[in-house]
């Protein structure tokens, strides 16, 4: 639907952001464009740009709040002249981030996440940031076949959010933590996991969280593991990998 950018303006300019496809995964192009009418008079519109924004969990000190985050602003447009009355459509081919969380699998939503695509408009000095277009990111072959190997082994999913920060070996200004009850194998161990992908053009790294139990004489306590997996790796080496990685944590605390 074209919404109207009238503040500032004195006369509605009429904008619309289409996209081919709203699914993608990580490292595809996302394609679209923008469609808009001039309003009742002339006027000079100073740039056009694609926001990828997600909604972020951020802490201070005990309490949570939710808030948006960019973590890619990409141009489709410098100055133009918009006539009245003309209509007109910028195309658009935006690289997606590697990084960028995975937000639906298996063609369904991932609970907790919300990421979306914003058209800024800047015109006669105002910014008009528009409603966000939803964008669903599919998992990466290698990221999808460690969530099938995490269900196969019996974990079941709990929720999926991002959490303010930087993870060593990333640019981004947030992470993704998919957390899982622990299946049946590993409960005497931890009784909750988190999985977070750091994923690059070739490889990505995989950090687990585990809360381990505490025993008669010890505390409970978190624990870590981190592996890297090649995009060119055989299915049966990451699940390996994975394993290892459960087995690590169930040992012993180890540290990334």
């Amino acid at each position: 639907m074209f919404r109207k950018l009238m503040a500032a303006l004195g006369a509605g300019v009429e904008v619309d952001t289409v996209l081919r496809d709203p699914h993608v995964s990580p490292g595809e192009t996302l394609h679209g464009e923008v469609r808009f009418r001039g309003g009742s008079s002339d006027h000079k519109v100073d740039g056009i740009t694609v926001d990828f924004t997600a909604v972020v969990e951020v802490e201070h000190g005990d309490q949570e709040h939710h808030a948006t985050y960019s973590f890619l602003r990409a141009p489709v447009s410098g100055p133009f002249d918009l006539r009245a009355g003309e209509a007109r459509a910028l195309p658009f081919a935006i690289p997606v981030p590697w990084e960028t969380p995975v937000s639906a699998v298996g063609g369904r939503p991932l609970p907790g996440m919300r990421l979306g695509v914003a058209t800024e408009l800047a015109l006669a000095g105002a910014l008009d940031k528009g409603d966000l277009d939803p964008l669903h990111v599919n998992p990466l072959p290698a990221q999808d076949h460690l969530l099938g190997a995490l269900v196969h082994m019996g974990f079941h999913f709990k929720r999926a959010d991002l959490e303010r920060g930087t993870l060593r070996g990333s640019t981004m200004p947030f992470y993704q933590e998919i957390e899982y009850h622990a299946g049946p194998e590993w409960r005497r161990h931890f009784s909750e996991l988190e999985l977070t992908f750091i994923a690059g053009p070739h490889s990505m790294d995989v950090i687990l969280e585990a809360d381990k139990r505490g025993g008669f004489l010890t505390s409970s306590h978190d624990v870590y593991n981190r592996f890297r997996v090649g995009y060119g790796d055989h299915p049966g080496r990451v699940e390996q990998a994975l394993r290892d990685g459960l087995a690590a944590m169930a040992r012993h605390c180890g540290w990334f």
